[in-house]
């Protein structure tokens, strides 16, 4: 649906969501009219929820909240990252993938594009131990997807032999200072060259040339799982976790009911943090034994 403007997904049977389509990406100045709309609207919405934008991180708005996270480089100049703000490790695996004949540059979004995107998501239905939600997705579906937010969005691909193994979408908001990875995946079979690091390092370039001052690679942490393989390579390149308000806005008496039961947060992320652990590690044994060759960390 449409409200002052802008498009908001709606998500749930029992207790309704609504939420910016872009979440994470786009992000309201005024979210005063648009909860105004919500709750005049005939379509039922019961909590509305929304991040605040960096670089603020103290409370704007008079609406119940709680605190979520995100990883964020700031980016002054890219010479500044390249020698102060990233690990040795990091800085090889760069080079390394230069070395090997990776190339990286800015791409246009066209058919071309698209299929390589979606030779990627085919190459392996388990990535970082977990199923690979865009496996075994139709063409068209991809290129559908990947094509969102195109006036706001900048593509980034490595290409070895002229053949794309990894990419990157970067969004940005619409003030043009804070940029997204919504889309960041390279090939398994040539992990060995570092794709993902190349890709990492233009990217970083992009918004620097642009002027953009902070770059966000999702969450630092998700739910109760504060580190990772993930964000251990996040640390490396130099993002750091970031604390933000995500405000939950009641607009029935349903919503209200289901805020102060915790009903506007997934199940999974209820249960205790040790229980997640070991459904986790069993997980990953089952898909190392199932799909040997394809399992891995980042």
């Amino acid at each position: 649906m449409i409200v002052c403007g802008k498009d908001i997904h709606i998500q749930g049977r029992l207790v309704r969501i609504g939420r910016l389509d872009g979440d994470k990406y786009k992000f309201l100045d005024d979210p005063v009219s648009v909860v105004a709309g919500l709750r005049e609207s005939r379509r039922r919405v019961d909590i509305f929820t929304f991040m605040q934008r960096l670089p603020d991180t103290s409370v704007k708005f008079d609406y119940p909240m709680e605190w979520d996270n995100l990883a964020v480089l700031r980016i002054s100049t890219f010479e500044d990252w390249w020698t102060e703000r990233i690990g040795f490790k990091a800085r090889n695996k760069a080079k390394q993938a230069a070395k090997k004949g990776v190339i990286v540059r800015e791409v246009p979004f066209d058919d071309v594009l698209a299929q390589g995107i979606w030779e990627i998501y085919n190459e392996s239905p388990v990535r970082q131990g977990r199923r690979f939600p865009h496996y075994g997705k139709r063409f068209d579906r991809v290129c559908q997807m990947s094509s969102t937010f195109l006036d706001t969005s900048i593509f980034i691909g490595a290409y070895l032999d002229e053949k794309l193994i990894g990419f990157i979408k970067l969004t940005t908001d619409d003030t043009r200072t804070q940029a997204g990875m919504m889309h960041i995946v390279s090939m398994i079979r040539h992990r060995d060259k570092a794709p993902t690091n190349a890709l990492v390092a233009q990217a970083v370039r992009s918004c620097a040339d642009r002027g953009i001052t902070h770059l966000v690679y999702s969450n630092f942490a998700y739910g109760k799982k504060e580190r990772s393989s993930l964000s251990d390579f996040k640390e490396r390149n130099g993002f750091e976790r970031i604390n933000l308000p995500r405000y939950y806005v009641p607009l029935t008496g349903a919503g209200w009911a289901a805020f102060r039961l915790g009903l506007h947060h997934k199940f999974v992320d209820r249960l205790p943090e040790p229980l997640l652990a070991k459904v986790r590690d069993l997980r990953y044994s089952w898909y190392k034994y199932r799909f040997p060759a394809l399992t891995q960390d980042i």
